[in-house]
């Protein structure tokens, strides 16, 4: 796993996990996008109601980062900081439709 892309589990409650996102040593998407998807699998997640992604975050690790952990979990939303909450992006739990804002 190379250092151009951190992820971490900063909280766990009531089966929402809130990811952290960072960027590491400077690249181009072809080093970061895999250098995210290890970081992601290295969290071992579990799975559960929802997940909840906050950080910066090019398109194209945004996306591989959904697609790491969408069947594991009921839900993905992810910050919009001009919101101030957390906007529901996919969802399989019919409580939680994409567009849904989250505390």
């Amino acid at each position: 796993m190379g250092d151009h892309y951190k992820v971490s589990c900063s909280d766990d409650t009531d089966g929402v996990v809130l990811v952290e996102m960072s960027f590491g040593t400077p690249a181009q998407n072809d080093k970061i996008v895999p250098d995210a998807v290890a970081a992601i699998a290295a969290l071992q997640l579990k799975g559960g109601a929802g997940i909840k992604f906050n950080g910066p975050a090019s398109l194209p690790v945004a996306m591989a980062l959904a697609h790491a952990v969408a069947h594991l979990y009921g839900w993905v939303a992810c910050f919009d900081p001009k919101l101030g909450r957390y906007v529901v992006a996919i969802s399989h739990d019919p409580a939680h439709r994409p567009g849904d804002l989250l505390a």
